[in-house]
């Protein structure tokens, strides 16, 4: 039996995906789409953004393009979740973060001002500091997400740390603090006998890999973005030695160390890293 065609959703933009959305979720839709609930989207949309991200750095557009829309989908689709049980809808959505952003530019919506882009960030953090003044147990550290990569949280807890004031006067402070971790883990790593100690080591690792963040703070890059890029550097030189010794017919574990050094050494000036 032949196939009925393909009829696309009405509209175009938001409301031709809401309309998609819909459709899915109606009783003759889709099952897996029918079932699914906004806890358990949570995980895509985290992959889904995790592949954004990765599509930006490589700056690949069409990829870009085509994550953002899967974000985009994500997002739609958790709206309508809440939609369906009459929690609010897009409109409420949408009004509520307009007000929001306007409320925390001033700058643009109120008075002109000429202010630094340090200005406009504390101005920023001032403003959201009022709007949950008066909540309970508040704490300048709310804001950061629990759920975040350990990395990326640590950069925003030491940023509102050093907000209040807590930080070190420059960054010479903080690298000398990096020298100073680095010694007590060595200590504690030259003491490990058992569960106990191996985990007073991971502890103080664990304080160097904080401390590290904060040099990045103060050298003004993020260290997931710095991160982000050693790793795809490393990835970039050994699959080029992976095809190095493949083209020579022999499988890269069994290459003696030194002639891995070697091939590592010939991967750096090949792969577009160092001059």
């Amino acid at each position: 039996m032949a196939q009925s065609a393909i009829t696309p959703p009405n509209g175009d933009g938001l409301d031709a995906i809401i309309e998609l959305i819909r459709r899915l979720r109606a009783p003759e839709g889709c099952p897996w789409d029918r079932k699914q609930t906004p806890p358990s989207l949570v995980n895509y949309l985290i992959e889904e953004v995790h592949e954004l991200a990765e599509a930006i750095t490589s700056g690949n557009r069409q990829a870009i393009c085509e994550e953002l829309g899967d974000v985009i989908f994500q997002v739609l689709f958790l709206a309508e979740l809440y939609r369906e049980m009459e929690t609010f809808d897009l409109a409420g959505i949408v009004e509520r973060n307009l007000t929001k952003m306007v409320g925390r530019h001033p700058h643009v919506f109120g008075p002109r001002q000429d202010l630094s882009t340090d200005e406009i960030r504390d101005n920023w953090h001032a403003i959201k500091k009022q709007e949950k003044a008066g909540r309970a147990n508040n704490s300048l550290l709310d804001s950061v997400p629990g759920g975040l990569p350990a990395l990326m949280r640590a950069y925003r807890i030491s940023e509102r740390a050093a907000r209040a004031g807590f930080d070190w006067p420059d960054i010479n402070g903080v690298m000398a603090k990096v020298e100073e971790e680095w010694r007590e883990f060595k200590t504690a790593q030259h003491t490990v006998r058992d569960e106990d100690t191996q985990q007073a080591a991971a502890v103080e690792f664990g304080d160097i890999l904080f401390t590290l963040t904060n040099v990045a703070r103060f050298a003004r890059f993020h260290p997931e973005s710095a991160l982000a890029a050693a790793v795809n550097k490393f990835e970039r030189r050994f699959r080029f030695m992976e095809r190095y010794f493949d083209r020579q017919g022999r499988d890269i574990e069994s290459v003696a160390r030194e002639e891995l050094e070697a091939a590592w050494e010939h991967a750096k000036k090949h792969c577009g890293d160092t001059p």
